[in-house]
């Protein structure tokens, strides 16, 4: 089995959006909840190997870039967050990442993405929120946009410059295509170089739709 990504679903300038990645991979598991590690970052445009197994990897050449296996979400989510108070939060959306993010499908400055950028819940710190249509209604742009809301509920100040090293996801239900949504993410606290992240995505009914906690790394100095 191969995989390409499609330059579309960048997330740095020169590798996918993590997030959407692990959709992609996450769809050889069949588990309810389940556990993709990004080993590597995904390379855009270039044909991957899909290794099936307990724990599908994706492969480029010999190097692992991603695995995926089943496992046991262990993150409540929040009270639901309606699209009108997402979008009242996103516009306090502090935009503080480097020029490498600047092109995100998810969270980036484009016409082409999912335009996800979340800011602070009034009365509900530390939770911040975005509105969000999904283009297409697929699983992977579920996952995609419950990846990079994580990275600025850990953020001093934005996003940062901080990868996403692992997404633990659950899809109950994925929205129907430009169907009104509100994504939403909380810190988890902190090891070292590892930040941890609760992201949510709501309906517009209050609905829960889909539900992940995240790894985040801190890159080396």
């Amino acid at each position: 089995m191969e995989m390409v990504f499609p330059r579309l679903y960048r997330g740095p300038l020169t590798s996918a959006n993590g997030g959407y990645a692990c959709g992609r991979l996450a769809a050889y598991v069949d588990a309810g909840d389940v556990e993709v590690t990004l080993r590597l970052p995904p390379p855009l445009d270039r044909s991957l190997v899909v290794e099936d197994g307990p724990v599908v990897r994706l492969l480029d050449g010999d190097a692992v870039v991603a695995e995926a296996r089943p496992a046991s979400l262990d993150v409540d989510p929040p009270g639901p967050v309606s699209v009108a108070d997402a979008a009242d939060a996103s516009e306090r959306h502090v935009r503080g990442f480097s020029p490498g993010f600047a092109e995100c499908f998810v969270c980036g400055l484009r016409d082409d993405g999912l335009a996800i950028h979340v800011g602070a819940v009034a009365g509900r710190e530390p939770l911040q929120a975005s509105p969000v249509t999904l283009p297409e209604a697929v699983p992977e742009l579920v996952w995609a946009a419950i990846d990079c809301p994580g990275a600025y509920a850990v953020g001093a100040e934005g996003r940062g410059d901080i990868v996403l090293g692992r997404m633990t996801a659950r899809v109950l239900r994925v929205p129907e295509a430009a169907e009104p949504c509100a994504v939403v993410s909380w810190p988890l606290g902190e090891d070292g170089r590892k930040l941890y992240a609760g992201t949510a995505l709501f309906a517009g009914d209050g609905e829960l739709l889909a539900l992940a906690k995240q790894v985040w790394i801190v890159p080396r100095s």
